[in-house]
């Protein structure tokens, strides 16, 4: 019986909490930089102040205002990807091993020791495992990255032990 833990909600939350937030300053900075120019826009003031009292060459604020734009927006299409993408991403523990992904898996037998001291406080635990080369490798699991975690806390204990 395999047991899944999807990524977080709280880390999926984040992104779109800084998704929208680039959104947003996309458009407000393209307000500023390109609409405040008219006599109905709110922002004219803005425009006065950045341009025309400048001897009508924009200040360095004007500049930025018209250029980040796309920034933002870009900014905003590729956290919208890579949210897509962080979506189906999923911790598993099999009888075997936990498999974080198709090239990162470890092997129960491999895990040394586990430290979950701070899992009911602070929602982590580490493990120590062995990797390929010998060395010894501590990796560290949240339940900020991850939901359902403690089920697969209490499954590698058992498969350790």
């Amino acid at each position: 019986m395999a047991i899944e833990a999807p990524i977080s909600k709280f880390k999926r939350t984040n992104y779109r909490i800084s998704i929208i937030l680039c959104a947003a300053m996309a458009v407000i900075f393209a307000y500023d930089g390109y609409l405040s120019k008219y006599e109905w826009s709110m922002r004219h003031g803005f425009y006065e102040e950045h341009v025309i009292d400048n001897d009508g060459k924009p200040t360095s604020t004007m500049i930025f205002n018209r250029q980040s734009p796309p920034f933002f927006a870009g900014a905003a299409v590729l956290l919208g990807g890579y949210l897509l993408v962080l979506r189906r991403k999923k911790l598993i523990a099999d009888e075997n091993e936990l498999v974080f992904s198709d090239t990162d898996k470890i092997a129960y037998d491999s895990i040394e020791k586990i430290d979950k001291t701070y899992f009911e406080k602070k929602g982590f635990f580490v493990f120590t495992y062995k990797n390929e080369n010998g060395k010894e490798v501590n990796r560290k699991l949240s339940d900020r990255t991850y939901d359902n975690l403690g089920a697969i806390l209490d499954h590698l204990v058992a498969k350790i032990s």
